[in-house]
This record gives C-alpha cells, structure tokens and sequence, in this order.
C-alpha cells in the first residue's frame, strides 16, 4: 500500500491504533490505515501547492504531525508549532469512520453488503453533497464527521464486492459521481457464487459473472440466515448466511492465505478510491479550507463574546484594544490567530456570529460595536457563549466581557455539556460598575466561575478601570502550541505546597492564581525561592490586578522539579501554563462487539462505578518516538488524589489508558513522561473537568436533514442506579423547533427507547449545522449527548461543468534553458448548461494568468503562460460543489507551430480530460 502512494516517510505518522476499526485486511491494513495514509498523502499534495503558489518550499525536517503542519505553515512558523489540532481533526474522522460498524451494523447500504449498490452510492453522494456544503460554511467539525462515515462506506465497496475479483484495479468513479450510472449488476434471481464448504475459498464467484463482468456483493445476515438463492455470502463467524448453501463468503477484510492477493488488491484500489474522494473535496473547497478542515491552520482561533449594554462601553474599549493589539503584533507571524470570531449579546438579543480569518474584517466588525440598551441587571450572556461554543472548533479559547449575571441561567447545563464535548476554555473579565449587584433574576458571578473551573479558565473579577491591565492574558493564550502543566482549585483554600515538572522544550511559562488574601512563594529546583512579595526577583515577574495573580518565570529558569507554596483561608485557583509541541489530547471511548469490533467515543461522561478506557494521541518535539510515558492518571482538581492507569502501547503514539474505577467528583487526565530529546521529565494536564455518572445517553446522526422537513432522531436513556422518572430536556443553537418528551420511565441497567423531532425552518440554507444538547437528569445525577446536525437541499444538479478546449497556440524553443522568452495560449469556454451555474473557476496548476473574456453562457476564458510552465489545469466549481476540470500539457508538442486545434484533436481531450455531460 505505501509502495502505492509513495509514503514510506508518512507512513509513521499515523496515531492511530490497528485495534480501533474495522480492518480491510488483516496486520495493519485498517479502514484508519487506509484513510489516514490517503489523507497525509492529500495533506502533503496541498500543502506543496499552497508552498508553491506563496512563494517558498514545502519540506518537512521530519515525519510527525508537528514537522508537516510547520512546514506546511511556510516560513512565519519559526518557532513551535502544534500538531494538536490535525491530530484531532483525524480523530474524529477515524472515530465517525470506525463508529458505522456499531451504528450501522445491519445496514446493508452502509457496508455495500447484499448487493445494495444503488443505496449505496446514495449514502456517499448525498454525503459528499453534505461535506462540500459543511465546508462553505465553514462548518469543518460537521464536515469531518460525515468524511469518516462516507470513507467507511466507499472503502467497503472493495472489500465487500466483487471488483477486484473482476480483475479491477482502479477505483471505481461511478461511486462518487451520480451523473454516471450504476450498471451491470447482478440482479435478484441472478446465482454469483459457488459453494465452499470449509468456508475459506480463493475464489466462489461463478465464471459466468467474472466472464460478464457483473457486479455483486456477499450478503450478511447477522440475526437471520437467509439469503436469495445462489447468492454470495459476506462470510465469518458472525455471518449467518455463510453457513446456508452456497457456503463460505468473499469479503476481503483480513488478510488469509486463501485471498492474500485479492485482499492486497482491495487496499490498494480502496486507498486510490479514498484519493478520488478527498482530491474531489479538496477541488471543492480550495486548498486553504481543505487544510482548515483538517486542522491545518497558524495558531489558535480567538474568540470574544462581549456584553453590550449600556455600561460596557469602557469594556467594549478595552475588547477592541486587544483585538487591534493581537492583530498588529501577531500578524504574520506563527502566533497570527487562524480566524476570529465575535459574539455580542444584549437583551434580549444575542449575535450575530461573526467568523473571518481576515484581521482587517474583525477590525472592522468589532469598530461597529456601541454600549446600548440595558437597564436591568441580567443580560443574555449564556445565549452568547452558547452560540460561541458551537461555532469555533473544538480546543478553543474564549474570552467573555460583562459587568452584569446571565439572564438565561437555565442553560449551565448545557453550557457544560457542550464545554466537556468541545474540550474549549472559557475566560471571563467581569467588571465591576454601575450594575454590579447580586441578581434573584438570573445567575451570579459565581455561576461565571463555577464555568470558568469547568473549563479549565479563568474568572478574573476587576473594575473597569483594571481591566486594561486584566486582559494580557488574552496576549498570553493567544498563541501556538499552549500546554497546561499544572490547575488545581481548592475551595475552601488552605495552605497547600504544589509540585509540578519543567521541562526543556517549555517556553514562556506562566503562572495564574486567582483569589483573595493570599501569599505564595515560588521555588526552582536548586531551592532559591521567590515570594509573592517580590515583584521582581530571580525566579519570575509577579503582577496583580483584581483577584488575579500573573506570574511570569524568568527565561533562564531551570528544567526540574519545581514547587508553589499557596497560603489563604479563602477559595482560590492556580494554573500553571507555557508553550511547547509535547502535548497530548484524549477521548473517553467505549468498546463495542460485533463482527467488526472496535472503540467509540464516549458520548457524555463516563459510568460512575465502572472502569473506563481512554485513548491518547501523544505528541513530542520530532514524533511520539520521542517520548517515554510513564503515568497516566486522573487527577482531581480539588485535591489532588489521582487514580493511576494501566497503559496499553497501541503503536505509533497512540495510547489506550484503562483506569479500574473512574473516581467521584471533578478530575483531569494527568501524563506524564521522558522527553527524550532533552532528557527531562515532563508533565502535562488537561484543562476540561470530567465528573462520572450512573447515567447514558445513546443517540446517532443516520443522515442531514432537509430544509422544512422534520427529522427524528431517535435516542436511548440508561441508567444503573435507581430507577424511575428521569426529566429528558434539549436545547439547539439555532433555535429551531422540537420535540421530545419531557420524561421518561427508567428501570435500572436497560435503555428505555425515545425520538426527538426537530424541524429546520423551509428558507434555511444547504450546509448549515446545528448543535443539540440532550440531557437526561434525576435529582443531582444527569448526563447528556452533544449532536451535529446538517442541513442541506435535496440535491438534483449532479452534473459538473463541462469545458471545451477552443483553441491552443504555442510556439515554444526546443531548449528548455530559453522557455522565459517564449509564451503560450489556451483558449477554453466553459457551461454548466441547466445546472445551478458556475460558482468559481480557478487555476488549479499553471503559472500563467486565467482571464475570462466573455462573460456570456457558455464562458470564455484565456489563459497565457510562459512556455517555462508547460501544464494547465483549470478548475470549474457550481453551486452545489461539483467539480469539473481541464488539463493541458504542452510538453509533448512544444516546438509545433501555432494552430487551430482539429476537431478529433478537441474531442480527445473532452474524453480524457474531462467528464461530458450527456444529452
């Protein structure tokens, strides 16, 4: 398979474990193998094109995530950059990927199992439909997970058909375009198998099917075995058909001496298939938003929610003094936010979102924001952070401006939910002004904090005349590669001594404590200590504003076991933070059975009572290979009693971490380990608090939804405590209509069966997502499910542009050392006939200039380029993302004289360049 794709080097940059995922072959020919190897390949193809088109070269200095991310980012990432992002941007394709075989199990379409082709393609086709909707929308998250879903299904195309059996050795297109025909397929009555008695046959697929070239698939029967006559069966163990006459099965999922070879060939063209796929998105999207979908991107995205009623202005002042700074001294640079996003909220209203990775947008936006309105204490602002937290990507930070409670308090519960599913941070500056007084209408600044915990951020309390001086640490997580080593919290406060290890590869180390009355004093590990009292001294700069303390470790400072000694009687918080490219993320994940088994993630928290299993990407400074972990636990945050984890090497940086019993209350996932470069000790936290449950919600997203229509989505509620009446409640952040029963009937340990129905509005625009929160409750126990949903229109236009090559004149030297002072015409008019019409048409290769001409229908478009740049090819885009292309090379007839191109010449590039539409 690497031979194939030329990707021995990437071939190590796979996290992923071979456990994971259905296999498509047996070793390490996985669904994750394939996708992932196929998606690095993509990535280093557009990273190259976007090097190339920004003026300077793409080349990794090694094979990690980190390395290819920094090289991709060109010559403003000179310091570290994070692979945490694309890390996770693949983990949640690999998990959606690997989740069709729990969700989906019985699904013949889904797994191109009992001949279900036409069904099939459909579920990849609309699902298309759907990513390249999600993408101009920006919607990346709701995009990756319908990628992992549709990869399995294509994927299984070759696993589970007779294609390569038919001697095929590309991929088949028709898959991925409905504007071709599904054909010559075997039909109901039709025989396509012999029988193998002993199960395991190189070949039961009769001759007259080879010899007609007829397309079938094994049937699966996993609570029955029946079949239609003479049928093939998909074939194992948990097949009921294969032992029902003809016998055995065809499917190419491990790799067995009976259909090595075949097994080898489904890879390969399931690899292949996968490219088509991805390069069909990527044409789509362009080549920045493809790398933006999969977490490619400069540093963090910086998002404000800002209050703006009529005693924020000095706020809204200070929110826009820090927008302008980041902008200015960021821009550029690695640490240049990847997109800003804004969020006002007032009362009753709250938003627009507002999304630009253009600085000078946001500056513009946020220069329109006015202090208005207001009165009374409560404001909208769980509305805002709502909004916020469904529109930036996950692992986010967000910054929150008020000086008032929230209004709409009942939505804590989700707001936490949706904390714990995105793993954000949530910061809050609140002011202290004219309306800073205790509400019975809404929350209270405790609720505010109570978030910020939860979250892993920081609630910083100042007036507003501090606030200036509050917000450097929008500055200071405003960054790439930002790592937590150390938060605790302790509430009550008392006297406490904090250990914790520096690593080499930290950089700008930061300390926040947040409280009142208190001291500490700071010492490194040859014992030299530095009081609070000191705020200049040899271990770090200390600065206090309001109930906030920032600390700021001197460049010099020392590698080793380092310590804090806090001293209050009142509540208080400490944070310990830097920036470095050893890092990890992780998922809770649940093990399923069935003939495919594997790991899904846990949706909500984890059982109380119960052992639970985590997976864990790590990440070192040149690959995982440069770290050695040595503990995994779950650390609670108010104490700091951990429970330790057995480990599980799963390959390649990819670590499944089982603890006995998940403990009561609030906790993180502690790592720690040896950074071998360095030879020191590291640590790293989570930032996201996780408590237990005794209750489960299962739900699962089959399709979008269409504009106007109702869509059910069907749930399940569990619990293994007591049963009995459980309040069931959902909110979404587009405010569409539901439905759902308020209450279900629970007995302990079985799941009780329930539908909720939401309706996107008739006007609402393809490629819009909505994110519901489901929570199920009883007394002081809940948990909950964090859904995306898409909505997208019934699609009717599959065709893509079409384009005829008109002319192409091109004079070019036979001595490629004089091409500069020579140049080249293509002339090229391109139509969407009845379709939707062109949206973009762009330059795919080529150096030249592409100007459009006529601007009537069919298009006309000119291209000229030096006869240095001998290939063309032009990209069409319409409306609803089909993509059609046109290429020309010149370097076979570069010394022919100008002329007008034959009709059989202009012929033969429409069949071999570009897809005709028929009449």
């Amino acid at each position: 398979m690497t031979s194939l794709l030329g990707l021995a080097v990437l071939a190590a940059a796979l996290t992923v474990p071979v456990l994971a995922f259905v296999p498509i072959g047996g070793g390490t020919s996985t669904h994750v193998s394939i996708t992932g190897t196929a998606l690095l390949q993509k990535v280093m193809e557009t990273c190259k094109a976007v090097a190339y088109n920004n003026g300077y070269e793409f080349s990794p200095t090694g094979n990690s995530p980190e390395q290819i991310v920094q090289a991709c980012l060109g010559p403003t990432a000179t310091g570290d950059v994070s692979g945490a992002k694309f890390h996770s941007a693949l983990q949640e394709i690999y998990m959606q990927n690997g989740l069709v075989d729990r969700d989906f199990v019985a699904s013949a379409p889904h797994h191109f199992n009992s001949e279900a082709f036409l069904e099939g393609r459909s579920l990849i086709t609309e699902g298309v439909a759907a990513i390249k909707a999600n993408v101009r929308n920006e919607n990346f998250q709701a995009a990756r997970e319908t990628l992992g879903r549709v990869l399995h299904t294509l994927q299984d195309f070759y696993s589970h058909s007779n294609w390569v059996e038919l001697g095929n050795k590309e991929p088949y297109l028709n898959l991925i375009r409905p504007d071709l025909p599904i054909e010559n397929l075997a039909d109901m009555s039709t025989p396509t198998c012999r029988d193998c008695a002993g199960g395991t046959c190189p070949n039961q697929i009769l001759s007259d099917i080879l010899h007609q070239g007829k397309l079938t698939s094994g049937y699966m029967g996993i609570f029955s075995g029946k079949k239609p006559s003479g049928k093939c069966s998909h074939g194992g163990s948990s097949d009921l058909t294969s032992f029902k006459v003809p016998r055995g099965g065809i499917h190419k999922d491990e790799r067995r001496p009976d259909n090595q070879d075949y097994h080898d060939a489904a890879v390969k063209v399931a690899t292949a298939a996968t490219l088509k796929l991805l390069e069909d998105i990527r044409l789509a999207a362009g080549d920045n938003d493809f790398l933006r979908m999969l977490g490619i991107a400069r540093s963090s995205v910086v998002c404000f929610v800002i209050d703006t009623t009529g005693s924020m202005s000095d706020d809204i002042d200070e929110a826009r003094k820090v927008v302008y700074e980041i902008i200015d001294e960021k821009k550029g640079t690695q640490d240049e936010p990847s997109e800003y996003i804004l969020v006002p909220f007032n009362d009753p209203e709250f938003g627009p979102v507002i999304k630009t990775t253009d600085p000078e947008v946001m500056k513009k936006e946020i220069s329109k924001l006015r202090a208005n309105g207001g009165g009374d204490l409560p404001e909208m602002c769980y509305s805002g952070i709502q909004l916020a937290l469904t529109t930036a990507p996950s692992y986010s930070n967000i910054f929150v401006f008020t000086d008032a409670s929230a209004k709409d308090a009942h939505l804590q519960d989700t707001l936490v939910a949706l904390i714990r599913s995105t793993k954000s941070m949530v910061n809050f500056f609140m002011t202290s002004g004219k309306r800073r007084r205790r509400s019975t209408r809404g929350g209270t600044f405790n609720d505010y904090k109570d978030l910020a915990l939860a979250s892993g951020g920081q609630a910083i309390q100042v007036t507003k005349g501090q606030l200036p001086q509050a917000t450097d640490i929008i500055l200071d997580t405003s960054t790439s590669a930002l790592v937590t080593i150390l938060q605790q919290d302790r509430n009550p406060g008392k006297p406490e001594t904090f250990s914790f290890s520096l690593d080499d590869s930290l950089k700008n180390i930061t300390f926040y404590i947040t409280g009142t009355s208190l001291s500490f004093t700071l010492t490194n590990p040859a014992g030299v200590t530095q009081s609070s009292s000191q705020a200049s001294g040899s271990l770090a700069t200390i600065k206090t504003v309001g109930n906030l303390w920032r600390s700021t470790l001197n460049a010099d400072r020392a590698t080793g076991r380092w310590q804090i000694r806090l001293t209050s009687s009142n509540a208080y918080t400490i944070k310990v933070s830097g920036q470095s490219t050893i890092a990890f993320i992780y998922d809770f994940v649940e093990k399923f059975e069935g003939p495919h088994p594997g790991y899904a993630v846990l949706t909500g928290r984890p059982q109380e009572g119960q052992p639970a299993n985590l997976m864990l990407p790590v990440m070192g400074r040149k690959g995982p290979d440069s770290l050695k972990i040595k503990e995994i636990s779950l650390l609670s945050v108010s104490s700091s009693v951990s429970t330790s984890a057995s480990i599980s090497n799963m390959g390649n940086g990819e670590i499944l971490a089982t603890v006995p019993v998940v403990p009561g209350g609030e906790f993180v996932v502690l790592l720690k380990g040896i950074d071998t470069v360095s030879n020191t000790e590291f640590q790293r936290q989570s930032t996201t608090q996780m408590s237990v449950s005794k209750v489960n919600i299962k739900a699962t997203v089959s399709s979008s939804m269409e504009p106007g229509k109702a869509f059910t989505l069907p749930f399940s509620v569990f619990t293994n405590g007591t049963g009995g009446q459980y309040k069931i409640s959902a909110r979404n952040d587009r405010n569409f209509p539901m439905a759902y029963p308020s209450s279900l009937s629970l007995t302990s340990g079985q799941y009780t069966n329930a539908t909720l129905t939401i309706t996107p509005p008739a006007g609402t625009v393809s490629g819009t997502d909505v994110t519901v929160t489901l929570d199920a409750s009883s007394g002081s126990d809940s948990n909950y499910v964090v859904l995306r949903l898409s909505v997208l229109e019934k699609i009717t236009d599959f065709y893509p542009p079409l384009c005829e090559i008109i002319s192409i004149q091109a004079v070019c030297p036979h001595d490629v050392s004089q091409c500069k002072s020579s140049v080249w015409e293509l002339v090229a008019n391109l139509t969407d006939g009845n379709g939707t019409g062109i949206q973009s048409v762009t330059l795919q290769q080529g150096n030249g200039n592409l100007t459009q001409v006529i601007y009537d229908d069919p298009a006309q478009y000119q291209y000229n380029a030096s006869c240095c740049s001998q290939v063309v090819e032009i990209v069409a885009l319409d409306k609803v993302g089909n993509v059609g292309r046109c290429y020309h090379s010149i370097e076979r007839s570069a010394s022919a004289p100008a002329e007008k191109l034959s009709l059989l010449l202009m012929l033969s590039l429409l069949f071999s360049v570009f897809n005709v539409r028929p009449n």
